[in-house]
């Protein structure tokens, strides 16, 4: 089974894109780099979600959380929601 850290370093590094995207977001102008990170940093933060999604919904089925897969940006990008 999965080990517990993997689930703690996933949200670590959620917190972290979170906090870079607010700092991106918080500024009254960006350049078109940031602008570009800011779209790299969303996508990575849906990436990071569906895989905790996928990790937490096979613990809870009974299935091994260590095979959840990251996910293709073209993947999570269609989730509406």
């Amino acid at each position: 089974m999965e080990d517990p850290r993997k689930e703690a370093a996933a949200l670590e590094n959620i917190q972290r894109l979170v906090a870079e995207e607010h700092q991106l977001m918080d500024q009254p102008a960006t350049s078109a780099e940031q602008d570009q990170r800011l779209a790299e940093i969303q996508v990575q933060l849906d990436q990071c979600w569906d895989l905790l999604r996928q990790r937490r919904a096979l613990r809870e089925t009974g299935g091994d959380p260590a095979k959840a897969q990251l996910r293709p940006p073209d993947v999570v990008e269609k989730y509406i929601g």
